[in-house]
């Protein structure tokens, strides 16, 4: 018997929680906010299953649960769900506030860079449906230890075999370059998807080789 083959990323990951769990999760429509420790439920359910490993189960819950989607349905009076669908815990105030706080940061670091990308002269296309908010970041202190900078080669330019959808590039835009994914190309530019999701069409030139992570 052959071997399922294993998700490679949070996408995967989502369309196949949303087929096994769809009282629970969902990839259109309003989102339903998921009970507490509901992570340890799915890795229970999915022990046996081989094609998703708990890091990346993990931080494509991160991923769904920072969504703008998800966000929004964190409000006062709503019912937590559990993997079957049913209510189990109303939402408490301080999880409302925390949601509208990280929703609207998200918010506006997204406005900042649209409004970066417009002076830039990018074509930018008002679509945030595949928004991934960025990553939670925790409220106790941390001490940063001071970091060396290492030199890093210069990126690659994109041969013909890269220009194509699912490639990640930086898009050299603004201050600095923007991580995304290549989405379409014709013959009037190469439309990218920021991480933020943001889209956007740019010239080739502009455009290098993510270096993959090691």
């Amino acid at each position: 018997m052959d071997n399922p083959q294993k998700f490679s990323n949070s996408k995967e990951v989502i369309g196949f929680l949303v087929d096994q769990f769809p009282a629970c999760f969902s990839n259109k429509g309003d989102a339903k906010p998921l009970k507490i420790g509901v992570f340890q439920d799915l890795a229970e359910r999915l022990e046996n299953d081989d094609r998703v490993s708990k890091t990346l189960l993990r931080s494509s819950l991160r991923h769904y649960t920072n969504s703008w989607r998800y966000l929004h349905s964190i409000k006062k009076g709503a019912q937590r769900i559990d993997l079957d669908g049913k209510d189990v815990a109303a939402i408490e105030d301080e999880h409302v506030e925390h949601a509208k706080k990280q929703l609207d940061e998200s918010k506006a670091k997204v406005a900042e860079q649209r409004k970066e990308l417009k002076a830039a002269g990018a074509d930018v296309k008002p679509s945030y449906k595949k928004k991934e908010a960025p990553k939670f970041k925790p409220t106790s202190k941390v001490v940063i230890k001071e970091q060396v900078k290492v030199k890093q080669p210069p990126a690659e330019r994109l041969e013909q075999e890269h220009i194509v959808a699912g490639t990640s590039v930086t898009v050299k835009i603004g201050k600095s370059p923007m991580p995304a994914t290549i989405t379409d190309v014709s013959k009037d530019g190469i439309q990218v998807q920021l991480d933020t999701g943001m889209v956007v069409k740019v010239q080739l030139e502009n455009l290098r080789l993510a270096r993959s992570k090691r």
